[in-house]
């Protein structure tokens, strides 16, 4: 999700460049090294490629394996399937408006950029508040969790969060371009309450309700850590193997919500301060925290490979082909 700003310029007058040189109410353009530009198309056309890529083996290995069929792993196909799409689709359109700063083509192209901007960020989070929803019931209250969450639950789940990701970028179609300010830049509208509104009820609520519910769940997984220290039953040891399975399930779904958060906190803060302040922010503080909150989509197959066995295993065979070599959708995934 991206927010505009407006910038003032007053050094090195003489040797302002327009978009437009012709339209008195044209944009300033920002002359970048050639060097720099190829550094810069190399560096995030690499970070675009990887998160596709990346995405794209959670998803087929998800589909692909029916070990991995449980509404747990739907979820995180719906938050990789958002993930997939930012790379390949907003990570591209980002990039051409950070290393060249006048926008030339159509108008329309410019509004979708930014809607699914705001639509993939919108459900990537919903996505993260249904998984923490599904991940309270597995450790909290896991004689209830196959009544409460089920594949048809998890459905709803996506349903929802894609339901409503989709309206919030049809909403800024709507909403159109700001007015008054200088051609030749992809700008969308501009209220400073709409934008603090906005982060409130899109980042900072769900932020809360993620947070509150993965405390509650580590309070509950400290407790029955200690009942299962203080028994010695061996029905009850099957249970804690399977407790045991389940909180490290929701340790590294919570280090997902967390590197989330980690990538798009600074961003969204500064997205909520900047209409409160007098001072214009640097265009490299926002391109770079921009950027930090983008790479979150790369960072997610990241964190399955490194916590989960099953996904490295998916990983490996999807990987080296082994999968079109025959039949391995029921393999036993370590």
């Amino acid at each position: 999700m991206e927010t505009d700003f407006i910038f003032n310029r007053t050094d090195g007058v003489e040797d302002i460049h327009l978009c437009y040189e012709s339209e008195n109410g044209s944009c300033i353009m920002e002359i970048t090294p050639l060097t720099i530009r190829v550094l810069l198309y190399i560096l995030l056309g690499s970070l675009s490629v990887i998160t596709t890529c990346g995405n794209l083996l959670v998803i087929i290995s998800i589909i692909y394996f029916k070990q991995l069929h449980t509404p747990t792993n739907y979820l995180i196909l719906s938050l990789a399937v958002s993930d997939l799409l930012v790379g390949a689709l907003v990570l591209p359109f980002s990039m051409a408006l950070s290393v060249s700063s006048c926008w030339y083509l159509a108008d329309v192209i410019c509004q979708v950029g930014r809607s699914l901007d705001t639509s993939l960020t919108t459900s990537s989070i919903l996505n993260l508040c249904f998984i923490s929803t599904d991940r309270y019931y597995a450790v909290c209250q896991p004689l209830r969790y196959r009544a409460k969450i089920n594949v048809h639950v998890a459905m709803i789940m996506i349903l929802v969060s894609w339901g409503v990701s989709v309206l919030g970028g049809i909403s800024i179609i709507f909403m159109g371009f700001s007015q008054g300010k200088c051609e030749g830049r992809c700008f969308i509208f501009h209220i400073p309450i709409s934008s603090i509104m906005g982060c409130i009820f899109s980042f900072y609520l769900p932020g809360i309700v993620m947070l509150s519910i993965y405390l509650k769940i580590f309070l509950v997984a400290q407790r029955q850590a200690l009942s299962i220290q203080n028994t010695n039953c061996q029905s009850i040891k099957s249970g804690a193997s399977v407790s045991k399975m389940e909180r490290k399930a929701t340790k590294t779904l919570a280090i997902v919500m967390g590197v989330f958060l980690i990538c798009w906190t600074p961003f969204f803060l500064c997205v909520t301060f900047q209409p409160l302040s007098n001072d214009s922010i640097p265009v490299p503080v926002i391109e770079t925290l921009s950027w930090l909150a983008m790479s979150n989509s790369m960072l997610n197959p990241f964190v399955y490979a490194f916590f989960y066995s099953w996904f490295r295993a998916a990983f490996r065979m999807i990987i080296s082909g082994k999968i079109f070599q025959g039949d391995f959708a029921n393999s036993k995934l370590l």
